[in-house]
């Protein structure tokens, strides 16, 4: 393996040793993507430069999604570069509170530790986060972040700049670089200058199809996430009510059944006939529920197990489909469609669905560039869009991460995510939170149905 030979490099090279230098690889960005994972698995943080900015979409997609949060891929462009950290940092914060991911389970725990550490920068991040206006992030923010991956540009604006290793891909280093040179890597020939790539965006509608595109990948990864924890808690919900929700049901019965029949013995007493009542609108309340339940659980999927490969067909899918890029409302519509259609086989984890909804968008791509829509020439996914239409398309993009932030904190603070987590937690330590649940509600059913035999 390219990376994990480049790697091992680091593992024993002196710091006093001269720049490695290598030469540029089948694949370079999977290799690149595969660096940095190999890099956060050992703990040692990293610094990934680029001549430019083109190369961050791809090698961002080809990041490992269980690190990707902790890969600031950070443009040089402004606008572009506020969209890229304030989507990272609310990934993060999501992935943090769904416990990280398994496969870099020491990655994830160094990264609760960074955090802690640097608490106040945490708060002041998420503050900026929240506020979504003009105003400067944290001048140390990239320090939350072991792996950083952007253009000369835009490291020549960061505060601080130490780093284990320091990889040049494809630049020469920058005059503000901070690494001794046993920490650098040098890999492939050196472009053109980087300052030729640096220059600000003046055209309207170039910057509206730079963001758009900046917006329609972090749109993407949050959409993922998005989808993974609402199926996460779906799954969680079923064996809730399985194992504990129907005993609900049952003891709240009991407890109707008890109440009336303590009324009947005391039919003077309001209190007891208030409390047979209340008791049996609650028995009749939790009963609804749990055949509302059952009824909208009845076609999902009995377990969610998604592979790397269905996640990261799913974001693929999520980039190219998403609604809020349609250019009119029919055009919405379909896209509307093939993204719940996406989200249902993402949730099923069928590889082989979510290929289908990819071969029907692009069977909808070549139906439109025949239409006349586009003058027969191209689809219209590959037409530039004018520049209103550029501005509601963004706009869209822009009102969906605002959205998708919000249902994420909003699942986030409910009680049954609490309970969620708390699960997960008794899990890894060999406990299972519903069966010991579920084992003292079937005791408490046990000594309410004696206490009703006994009035019977």
């Amino acid at each position: 393996m390219v990376a994990a030979a480049w790697f091992a490099h680091f593992a024993v090279a002196s710091l006093a040793a001269m720049p490695r230098e290598e030469a540029l690889p089948a694949r370079p960005l999977a290799v690149l993507a595969a660096f940095a994972a190999i890099a956060l698995a050992e703990g040692r943080t990293l610094v990934i430069l680029a001549p430019d900015d083109q190369q961050l979409p791809e090698i961002s997609n080809a990041l490992d999604l269980a690190i990707r949060p902790l890969c600031l891929v950070l443009p040089a462009a402004d606008f572009a570069a506020r969209i890229a950290l304030r989507a990272t940092l609310s990934l993060m914060k999501s992935r943090l509170v769904r416990e990280g991911e398994d496969e870099q389970a020491a990655a994830w725990q160094r990264q609760r530790e960074r955090i802690a550490q640097n608490a106040a920068l945490w708060q002041e991040a998420h503050q900026w986060v929240a506020r979504n206006d003009r105003s400067d992030w944290p001048e140390r923010v990239a320090d939350l972040f072991p792996a950083r991956i952007l253009p000369i540009a835009a490291y020549r604006r960061l505060r601080q700049k130490n780093t284990d290793i320091t990889l040049l891909y494809r630049c020469d280093a920058p005059p503000e670089l901070i690494a001794p040179p046993g920490s650098l890597l040098h890999v492939g020939t050196r472009t053109h200058s980087a300052d030729a790539n640096s220059i600000a965006v003046t055209d309207a509608n170039l910057q509206l199809r730079m963001e758009l595109a900046q917006l329609t990948q972090d749109v993407a990864e949050l959409e993922l996430e998005l989808a993974t924890a609402q199926a996460e808690v779906g799954e969680f919900t079923r064996r809730y009510y399985e194992l504990v929700g129907r005993r609900m049901v049952e003891l709240d019965a009991l407890q109707a059944r008890l109440a009336s029949a303590q009324a009947q013995c005391a039919p003077d007493d309001p209190r007891a006939h208030a409390e047979a009542q209340d008791r049996q609108e609650r028995a009749e309340q939790s009963a609804r529920e749990s055949a509302r339940f059952t009824q909208a659980s009845v076609d999902e999927p009995a377990a969610f197990r998604p592979s790397s490969d269905v996640k990261r067909m799913f974001r693929q899918l999520a980039q190219k489909i998403h609604p809020d890029r349609a250019i009119d409302e029919a055009d919405r519509a379909w896209r509307t469609h093939l993204m719940a259609e996406a989200n249902r086989a993402y949730r099923a984890g069928d590889e082989a669905a979510l290929r289908e909804v990819d071969v029907l968008w692009q069977e909808g791509q070549r139906d439109s560039a025949d239409d006349g829509s586009t003058g027969g020439q191209v689809p219209r996914e590959a037409a530039v869009a004018p520049a209103p239409t550029l501005a509601r398309q963004v706009a869209g993009m822009r009102a969906r991460l605002l959205s998708i932030e919000h249902e994420l904190q909003t699942l986030f603070g409910s009680r049954l995510y609490e309970l969620f987590v708390g699960a997960r937690q008794a899990r890894r330590q060999g406990r299972d939170l519903l069966a010991e649940m579920a084992e003292k509600l079937d005791d408490t059913i046990k000594q309410l149905g004696q206490q009703l035999a006994a009035i019977d």
